[in-house]
């Protein structure tokens, strides 16, 4: 099992771009936390950008709202999840040495101001993405589709 969880995400277009690459890469639900557009409004309409960008993935990959943070992942924890945090730490690793796990949960944090230290702490592991320009961060979207398709290709 292969799950997401966008923590924050401004960007409708994120979002969309999220779910297709998830899509392709075998994630089974999204979650979707706090102010992260969902890909239908309150009116039950599809959110045009992002079924858009999604390309129709956000109408295949099962979605979720998460209203407590801490109580969710440690509810996933309990099912025996593996709560993986991207994000730059003095705790991360990185990805180059990180093997995904049979069942997973990848948090993927705001554009602007990542993941706050409170999900940090609760993961059971945080991976990194290694930067070698003047950029500290790649968009989240971008992010997403690095982790999720660096998996497929450690699996042997």
């Amino acid at each position: 099992m292969k799950s997401v969880l966008l923590y924050n995400i401004r960007s409708r277009h994120n979002v969309g771009s999220v779910f297709r690459t998830a899509d392709g890469a075998g994630v089974n639900q999204i979650f979707l936390y706090g102010y992260t557009p969902r890909p239908v409004d309150r009116f039950g309409r599809l959110v045009e950008a992002i079924n858009k960008t999604a390309l129709g993935a956000s109408e295949v990959i099962p979605w979720f709202e998460v209203e407590v943070i801490g109580d969710f992942i440690k509810q996933q924890q309990a099912k025996r999840i593996k709560v993986v945090a991207i994000e730059q730490s003095a705790k991360s690793v990185v990805i180059a040495d990180y093997q995904e796990p049979d069942n997973v949960l990848y948090i993927l944090g705001s554009e602007v101001e990542g993941l706050p230290e409170e999900v940090l702490a609760m993961s059971d592991i945080i991976v990194e993405l290694p930067m070698c320009g003047t950029k500290e961060s790649l968009n989240v979207s971008v992010t997403a589709g690095i982790v999720l398709y660096h998996a497929l290709t450690r699996k042997k």
